[in-house]
């Protein structure tokens, strides 16, 4: 079958971008930069998933080596107000993930945080063995005010990359050097306000794995989720939101990640995913779950928990 031309119009959707607005009393902020790069921050601990600025077009990925933008990523950390962070935290290890993490740690004095082939890629990154941190499964880390807790996870298919990372990559390498590698669930608990967040950067789970785990917030990774079936579909939120007991739910990794930041945003094309049939689905669970389905707005400095709960403490 010939692929569908085009892609969704993300305007459909734009009365969904309904997440508060940060404001001076609130705990805890959080920023979309685009894909699942996600900015979390008290004001004095600040941590961020993946890093991803660079954003190659198509053609560079798909025939050159690649190479972290710097000029884009230092334009990125201005535009999101960023100078320091304590890590960077890679929800897996494909290009458009972990591609600039180690040049977002270096440049704001972060470590980076992650499994054994995330560790491989800042190595080769040249981030220094002390600033690389290999998480383990399901075990709490202290990272500033918050504990972290990376819980196994999967990519979602098609995975056109799978596999581990097993060497240094250099930071000029092609995208399929970027395997796979261990894809996390994310979970912050930030300890002075009580507040938790889980960050599912790829549209993947392993049934069961976030059993016991709590977050009032979820930050939901939907690439590809839109060729998935229904079946897919419904368990990825089950074992997700529903596993965790999210009330408000805001979509992620819907956006083009060819096209850079600071052009306006669009959806991937029909050729690789279906953000309406996406919408269509997860809008009837959340309907059913009574859980608060948002968009976020690139840049903005949120307070998700407003309206989502009535006490997130």
């Amino acid at each position: 079958m010939r692929p569908r031309p085009g892609r969704p119009d993300l305007s459909r959707w734009a009365h969904l971008a309904d997440v508060p607005v940060a404001d001076a009393g609130s705990p805890v902020r959080v920023q979309w930069l685009g894909v699942s790069t996600v900015h979390v921050t008290d004001g004095t601990s600040s941590l961020l998933t993946d890093g991803f600025f660079s954003r190659p077009g198509l053609a560079s990925v798909a025939l050159r080596r690649l190479v972290p933008d710097v000029a884009r990523i230092d334009e990125a950390l201005l535009l999101a107000g960023i100078d320091r962070l304590d890590a960077v935290l890679p929800v897996h290890t494909h290009f458009d993930h972990v591609m600039d993490s180690a040049t977002v740690a270096l440049r704001t004095g972060a470590r980076v945080v992650g499994g054994r082939s995330t560790a491989h890629v800042a190595r080769g990154h040249g981030l220094p063995e002390d600033r690389i941190t290999t998480a383990t499964a399901g075990e709490p880390l202290e990272l500033g005010s918050f504990e972290v807790t990376l819980v196994e996870g999967t990519h979602c298919p098609p995975d056109r990359f799978p596999g581990e990372v097993t060497a240094p990559v250099p930071r000029r390498a092609s995208s399929r050097a970027y395997r796979c590698g261990e894809a996390w669930s994310t979970l912050l608990h930030h300890r002075p306000s009580g507040r938790r967040l889980l960050i599912q950067g790829s549209a993947g789970c392993v049934p069961g794995a976030l059993e016991g785990h709590s977050a009032e917030v979820a930050y939901l990774g939907v690439g590809q989720l839109g060729v998935q079936s229904e079946d897919y579909t419904r368990q990825y939120w089950d074992e997700t939101v529903g596993r965790v007991g999210a009330r408000r739910v805001v979509l992620i990794h819907h956006d083009d990640f060819f096209r850079p930041l600071t052009r306006p945003l669009r959806a991937l094309p029909y050729a690789g995913d279906d953000l309406g049939v996406t919408m269509e689905r997860l809008t009837r669970y959340a309907e059913r779950d009574g859980v608060r389905l948002s968009f976020p707005s690139l840049w903005q400095p949120s307070d998700p928990w407003v309206g989502a709960v009535a006490d997130a403490s």
